[in-house]
């Protein structure tokens, strides 16, 4: 169904953590073959969609850090527009909650909402492959938030097997450090020949390492001050390739009291860890209406 034209609608773009991250080893093309487990989060961006009948692609003043053409949800719209021909344009509001950096998954999160929603609101009818398939040309992770279930994840991060987790609350410190992704991958300490975990060994609780931790951990010392006070609570780990640090909690309850005594030079936050997007939510209640 379409939706009508100057009307603002609501998109959620869900934070993810990755509960293990190996590298298994190097691909011809230069990329690095991966195995995680994408969580996806109750908690997130928020973005604001207004359907146009000019064509035009806008997005309101944003992050001041990233430029119009450079942000993901308008490289988003402009691919589906692209790629469907349709003539239909869009203004875009991004509510930025996730810290960029942060190995959250923000910008691919936000991208993602946008080929979902846009493709709702614009009626442009691509299978939720499809979308995943223009989303893999922005970025490895905007297809597991594309198909909207955490899961199992090998390649470059898009081969994806949904994989049902048990319910699980998340402390994720926020260290207020932008870790650039690139500087990771090219770090000549980093492992890049782990010996691939399997779908079983996760589950039995073995697998939780990053093979990005040891090297955040020794050039960011604030990343590791983190690691360092969530490990007190319990088994930390850094989430993707980037500086947010998380611990999983069975409770609501154990989360917000470790959160709570969270020291001032960090920002916690609280979520809850769900199978199935916010964004699918929000999809089935435009449908519905």
């Amino acid at each position: 169904m379409a939706h009508p034209v100057n009307e603002w609608s609501a998109w959620p773009a869900p934070a993810k953590l990755n509960l293990f991250l190996r590298i298994v080893g190097r691909r011809p093309d230069g990329y690095h073959d991966l195995q995680t487990v994408f969580r996806l989060l109750d908690w997130g961006d928020e973005i604001g969609l207004r359907v146009r009948d000019d064509g035009r692609i806008e997005r309101r003043p944003g992050p001041a850090a990233i430029p119009q053409d450079d942000d993901l949800c308008v490289r988003a719209a402009r691919a589906l527009q692209q790629t469907t021909g349709t003539r239909k344009g869009v203004e875009i509001a991004v509510t930025k909650r996730i810290p960029v950096g942060a190995g959250l998954g923000g910008g691919s999160s936000d991208a993602a909402t946008a080929l979902v929603a846009l493709n709702a609101l614009w009626n442009t009818g691509l299978t939720r492959a499809e979308l995943a398939g223009i989303g893999l040309g922005l970025g490895a992770d905007v297809p597991v938030f594309v198909h909207g279930r955490s899961a199992w994840a090998e390649g470059v991060g898009e081969r994806l097997t949904p994989l049902p987790l048990p319910p699980r609350w998340y402390v994720v410190l926020d260290p207020h450090v932008h870790v650039a992704t690139a500087a990771l991958f090219q770090a000549t300490e980093l492992t890049r020949n782990a010996v691939p975990a399997t779908i079983p060994g996760f589950v039995s609780g073995m697998i939780a390492d990053n093979a990005f931790e040891p090297v955040a951990r020794g050039r960011h010392p604030q990343v590791a001050a983190a690691l360092d006070w969530l490990c007190g609570h319990g088994g930390a780990r850094l989430s993707g390739s980037g500086g947010a640090v998380f611990l999983e909690c069975e409770g609501e309850m154990a989360a917000r009291g470790i959160a709570a005594r969270c020291p001032a030079e960090f920002t916690a936050i609280v979520a809850k860890g769900v199978d199935v997007s916010p964004l699918e939510e929000a999809l089935q209640r435009m449908r519905d209406n």
